[in-house]
Parts: structure tokens; C-alpha cells; sequence
């Protein structure tokens, strides 16, 4: 029905997997152990203002774990829901994965590629931890095996940036994004979306903005406070300063975001789950990502819109 090969209305990050692998592959998370330049002092201490990375990472993901081992776990652990699944993402998540030595670098990359059902690597980083040594690196893998680089832009909007202390401009971004672009590699974003200060419609002006970028893969990400951040003791400080998206109100905007968006960039994630011990606000229903996917899809239908559909290059 749609351009994308199947009868969805946005596209999938589930079938650009079977269009690109011919089947399944399952993505797993690991903790390398890296820090992030805007913790360590380099550019800033405390780290973003919304950062505590495990109220995500899964159990088995701990850094004092080897690499083969925490991919042997994950295997495992998803072995039940996913009992097909033969091949295997390394997906480098926790921080900035690519804040080190290039030595050290390969060490890391290279474990999870020699594990037999590794068939390639996702790179979760900041756009600030590239250069052309790595970028050139990574480049050179690219051609025996997948890679993705996944930067966290957060935000269009450079005010934004500085407020939630991100330590980087959207400049930087975009120089990030073509340069990784260039080489040939999959380039991923992830954004926030209710960032403090951003309506709505500042939201839905900033997708003109994504558009112009040469992405393989985007990601957004409803505002979750979680503990153990700075965004969390302000929010304690003063939670009128805060305004959330209701479930509802959440997925109109998304509505609005997908039939804007252009329609070659996969979209992998609408929201995300941070775990209910460390989840702060916003408290919606009990509602499962996959459940939320369901009704967008449903109101997608309801009113007859898909990606794209009012796209302009």
C-alpha cells in the first residue's frame, strides 16, 4: 500500500530490518564502561540535565561484565520472547560510545563483532566524540558489517540545548551527521520531545529542520524525569515550571510529527519506558510502548495520514 513495502503507514523500523537482513534481527544493549565528556569535566560536570542512564539499561547490562558476556546474556534474555531470532545487533548504548582511544575502541568493537551471532554494531554516542580517525574506522568496518551511529541531538533548538546543559550546539549536530553521512554509515538521531520551554508547535516547525539531514534512523522520546538528576531536583524545586504532554496529547502531536516527516527516514521509536522504580513524571496509564504504538496507528488510520503526507523537500 504505502512506498515502504508493507501496510503500514510510517516506516517501520521493524521492516526496514527485514528489507535490509532478509528476517529479524534483535538489537542488544550493552555497557562498555564509557563515560561522557559532559560529565568527566571536559566540557561540563553533572552530565544533562535529564541523564541517568540506568533507568534504562536492561539487568544484564553491568560494565564489569565483558563484552562476550553481556552479549551471551542478552541472547538469553530474549531468547523466550524472540525464539527465531538468529542474528544480533551489539548496540553500544550507555553514554558516549565513542569517547575513548582509538585503541581502545577497537578492543570493545571488535570483541562484539568476534561473537558468531554479532552481525554488526550500533553506536550510541554525541555528536562532540567523533573525528575523521574514528568516523574512517568505523567506515572501514562498514564494509563487512552493519554500523549505525546514533547521535543524541535532543533538540533543534539551541537554548534548549544549553538549558538542559547538553554541552553542545545543534551545529554540531549537523556537522556530526554529514560527516558520518559521507562515509557511507547509517546515521541515527535521537530527540526529546516536551523539552522545558518547547510548545508544540515549536516541536512541529523543528521536523523542516530534521528533514534537511541525512538520516537513516530517528528516534523520539517523550520528557520522563527519572531519579538521580538535576532535572529531577528542579522539578522537586518547582514542578509548575514543568509542563508534560498527556498520553493522549503525546500522541496528536506524533500524528502531526510523522505526516511531516520525510518519508525515507526510518522511524524506530515513538516513546520511550524508563523503569517504573525510577520514573519521576509523567505517570501515564500502565500502557505498554508497543500498546501506545498500536493506538497511534489506529488514530493514523482514523485520519487517513502516513509520513509524509505532508512533506515538502
Amino acid at each position: 500500500m504505502f512506498e515502504w513495502g508493507d501496510n503500514r503507514r510510517f516506516n517501520s523500523y521493524t521492516g526496514y530490518i527485514k528489507r535490509k537482513f532478509g528476517s529479524r534481527v534483535q538489537k542488544l544493549t550493552i555497557d562498555a564502561g564509557f563515560t561522557c565528556p559532559n560529565r568527566d569535566g571536559t566540557i561540563g560536570r553533572g552530565g544533562c540535565t535529564y541523564c541517568n542512564n540506568n533507568s534504562f539499561n536492561p539487568s544484564y547490562c553491568q560494565p564489569e561484565k565483558s563484552i562476550k558476556q553481556q552479549l551471551d546474556e542478552g541472547i538469553e534474555f530474549h531468547s523466550f520472547r524472540y525464539r527465531r531470532v538468529e542474528k544480533f545487533l551489539a548496540y553500544f548504548q550507555a553514554y558516549s560510545n565513542t569517547y575513548a582511544k582509538l585503541d581502545r575502541l577497537k578492543e570493545l568493537y571488535g570483541e562484539a563483532l568476534s561473537h558468531p551471532k554479532i552481525t554488526g554494531l550500533v553506536i550510541g554516542t554525541r555528536p562532540d566524540c567523533v573525528d575523521d580517525t574514528i568516523l574512517n574506522y568505523l567506515a572501514e568496518l562498514s564494509a563487512s558489517y552493519y554500523i549505525s551511529v546514533e547521535y543524541g541531538v535532543e533538540s533543534c533548538n539551541n537554548t534548549t540545548l544549553e538549558r538542559i546543559n547538553r554541552g553542545h550546539s545543534f551545529e554540531k549536530s549537523v556537522w556530526a551527521i554529514n560527516k558520518t553521512a559521507k562515509r557511507g554509515l547509517n546515521v541515527g538521531a535521537h530527540f526529546i520531545l516536551g523539552l522545558p520551554g518547547e510548545t508544540e508547535s515549536d516541536l512541529i516547525k523543528q521536523i523542516a529542520q530534521i528533514n534537511q539531514l541525512p538520516l537513516t534512523t530517528i528516534k523520539f522520546h517523550q520528557l520522563q524525569i527519572v531519579k538521580d538528576t538535576l532535572m529531577a531536583r528542579d522539578y522537586a524545586k518547582n514542578p509548575d515550571a514543568f509542563k508534560f504532554f498527556t498520553q493522549d496529547e503525546y500522541l496528536a502531536l506524533l500524528v502531526s510529527i510523522v505526516e511531516r516527516l520525510n518519508p525515507k527516514i526510518v522511524i524506530e521509536r515513538f516513546t520511550g519506558e524508563a523503569s517504573p522504580t525510577t520514573l519521576i513524571a509523567p505517570k501515564w496509564s500502565k500502557l505498554r510502548a508497543d500498546q501506545l504504538l498500536i493506538k497511534l496507528e489506529k488514530l493514523l488510520e482514523d485520519y487517513d495520514t502516513w509520513q509524509g503526507k505532508l512533506y515538502k523537500a
